[in-house]
């Protein structure tokens, strides 16, 4: 029997166990592996359209949904190709920014869950984030992925970027270079990427400072800032902001502490527990470790 997507994708389901994902297993669970329910949440999708993908009743799914489904069942390189050749697309091809999230990086940041955590591709787009971030920063999941490009986002709207409300920070004037550094970097090693290549090009005719900056060569390194997010619910909460890269993806972590039993500890610990939605707000999306769109 010749195998299709939605016979890969069951059995990727089966094989992973909820606390792969960041779920707790509860006591007297039937299933092995991740419900369908559970990877529709990861992956941003309806559970009647995963149904209907794992019946073979949807035979045409987008290169985005197969993205989203591949981080989602935290799928290798080659496994993830495998699926866009089952859903008869071409897999990512060499000098295109990858959007995978390898399993080991999932892995790791499953125990970062008291963190907020955004992982970004190399073009700085947001790919996953923590409940932690989306009760902090608020919840990117209502937002296409041009809408989550975190330069765009600067560039367009001032350093709060993708967050929902204030954040202030000390390093407003490295950013920026930093940022305009990255995408001067990925073009070297995406010189195919048509979504980069359109980025910068828009950036340099919309932005006068992202063309200043682009046109004088700028470059400068991410350093660890201190910044400040205006929650809506309970004030102030200032944090520690670093860049980590993964060594062997082109990956961005931008992880947010604070000093633990300070104030600022007891926010964030209540905005985690919450949701850190406003009293008038919508309930937060889904709850899984990470939000996938």
């Amino acid at each position: 029997m010749d195998e299709t997507l939605g016979t890969a994708l069951r059995r990727w389901r089966d094989r992973l166990s909820p606390t792969d994902v960041g779920r707790p297993s509860l006591p007297g669970r039937r299933a092995a592996g991740l419900r369908r329910e559970e990877l529709a949440d990861l992956a941003g999708l309806s559970v009647d359209y995963v149904v209907r993908l794992e019946q073979g009743r949807a035979t045409s799914p987008s290169a985005q949904v197969v993205a989203s489904l591949a981080r989602a069942l935290q799928l290798r390189p080659v496994e993830r190709d495998h699926a866009y050749r089952l859903a008869g697309l071409l897999p990512p091809q060499e000098g295109t920014i990858s959007t995978h999230v390898p399993a080991g990086v999932q892995r790791m940041l499953a125990r970062l869950g008291e963190f907020p955590v955004g992982v970004f591709s190399a073009d700085w787009t947001l790919l996953s984030w923590s409940p932690a971030w989306a009760a902090l920063l608020g919840d990117p999941g209502g937002r296409t992925p041009r809408e989550r490009n975190l330069v765009r986002a600067v560039f367009a709207t001032g350093p709060s970027g993708l967050a929902a409300w204030p954040v202030l920070q000390d390093d407003e004037a490295l950013l920026s270079p930093a940022l305009v550094a990255d995408l001067r970097t990925a073009l070297v090693a995406y010189p195919r990427d048509r979504g980069l290549i359109d980025l910068v090009g828009e950036l340099r005719s919309t932005s006068t400072e992202f063309a200043r900056l682009w046109d004088e060569g700028a470059v400068g390194p991410h350093v660890s800032s201190r910044k400040t997010v205006v929650h809506p619910q309970v004030g102030e909460v200032s944090c520690d902001c670093d860049v980590l890269t993964v060594p062997g993806c082109d990956l961005r972590l931008v992880v947010y502490t604070v000093a633990a039993d300070s104030a600022d500890a007891e926010k964030l610990e209540f905005l985690r527990v919450t949701g850190g939605v406003p009293a008038d707000g919508p309930p937060p999306q889904g709850p899984g470790l990470f939000s996938t769109p």
